[in-house]
């Protein structure tokens, strides 16, 4: 009994002079916040029991002026009891409160049900998110009914009103105190909330207005798509129960891994071998980009894991014209077997060269890559 001797304004937290418009957006952002299928507070319960009859007295002029004059105890002496305790879900609460649903609208306002949607996955090579792709996929999705056209009834026959709830859509329940009446509805369980239902259900697909059929998808996959990216094929999804509008379709791409290149982003890298003699004097090196080969200078005395770039070889922009990089990282191979003649030769060539011949603009560079490394 303590809870309900608070001060139903202070419950509110609204002003003794608030208008029952800022009544009605108070008592809607509590309850949204406290009824027990949304908050799972220990207290949830009793606090909204508070809010639900603070707002009953305030939002009736009669109740809420015998409040002001006498309190709670004029209201105990006026025969007033809560009709709140009546009400399960929170659907219910702003059904009797406002006459509408949780969200807003009256039940027979909603529009048919929408089909639901269909999620995919799918594959591709690297070379195909190069050029863009038509992919299918199987599925299963729902298909309007040929026989009754998705009405759901037998050719020749229609709808009735229902019978359950008189054609409206919704039964109600009144509940009435001394202070007036509270009206509490929900959707009618036999027609949905649509207000009729089938004369003669369609036998072919058991009135539901659809069936169920295993057909290919066509996916069209633009050039530049990233691995994990999804595409939305607009009215692809199933047929809505009996009328209202498709669902969409969903397709994840999964871009499969290259065997040679690595990507990021637009920019794709790779690594490629060059021979000793090669990276000393400068060498023409074949390299395998996404789209074919390409021919790269290799300038003399490039060192290992030098990287050389191919300004505009990389995958193109999902989002423009441009493309992306080629980064080649270059692997200097040591030869592992020898002649003795090439031993000697390698030999008169150490013996002909100093520090000097093996400086390098880049070793300043070289140690700061290894500390990073090494970090």
């Amino acid at each position: 009994m303590a809870t309900r001797e608070r001060d139903y304004y202070e419950v509110l937290g609204v002003p003794r002079d608030a208008g029952d418009g800022e009544i009605k957006k108070a008592f809607r952002k509590l309850a949204r916040e406290l009824h027990p299928d949304v908050s799972s507070a220990p207290d949830a319960n009793e606090e909204f029991r508070e809010v639900a009859e603070a707002y009953e007295v305030l939002s009736d002029p009669e109740s809420r002026a015998t409040y002001d004059r006498y309190g709670h105890a004029g209201l105990r002496r006026g025969g007033f009891q809560p009709t709140f305790a009546d009400f399960g879900s929170i659907a219910d609460v702003f059904a009797a409160f406002f006459g509408e649903d949780l969200f807003g609208a009256g039940a027979r306002d909603r529009g048919p049900a929408r089909g639901g949607d269909i999620q995919v996955a799918l594959e591709i090579d690297l070379e195909d998110a190069f050029t863009g792709v038509t992919a299918s996929v199987w599925i299963d999705v729902a298909e309007p009914c040929q026989t009754c056209g998705g009405a759901g009834s037998e050719p020749g026959t229609g709808t009735a009103s229902c019978t359950t709830c008189g054609g409206s859509g919704m039964l109600r329940r009144i509940s009435r105190n001394v202070f007036g009446e509270f009206v509490s509805q929900r959707t009618c369980p036999q027609c949905g909330g649509r207000g009729q239902v089938l004369e003669s259900p369609c036998r072919a697909c058991d009135g539901e207005g659809r069936r169920v059929s295993r057909q290919q998808l066509e996916v069209e996959i633009p050039r530049g798509i990233h691995d994990g990216q999804t595409i939305r094929l607009r009215g692809r999804g199933h047929a809505a129960f009996r009328d209202g509008e498709r669902g969409d379709a969903y397709a994840t791409v999964r871009v499969r891994p290259h065997e040679s290149l690595l990507r990021d982003g637009d920019d794709l890298h790779t690594a490629a071998r060059v021979t000793m003699t090669g990276a000393a004097l400068g060498t023409t090196l074949r390299v395998a980009g996404v789209d074919g080969e390409l021919e790269l200078e290799v300038p003399p005395g490039a060192q290992p894991g030098r990287v050389l770039v191919a300004q505009g070889d990389g995958m193109p922009s999902l989002k423009g014209s441009r493309r992306g990089n080629l980064y080649v990282r270059l692997d200097v191979a040591v030869p592992t077997r020898l002649t003795e003649e090439q031993r000697g030769l390698l030999e008169e060539l150490d013996r002909s060269t100093d520090e000097s011949s093996y400086a390098s603009d880049d070793d300043e560079g070289f140690f700061r890559r290894l500390k990073s490394a090494l970090r």
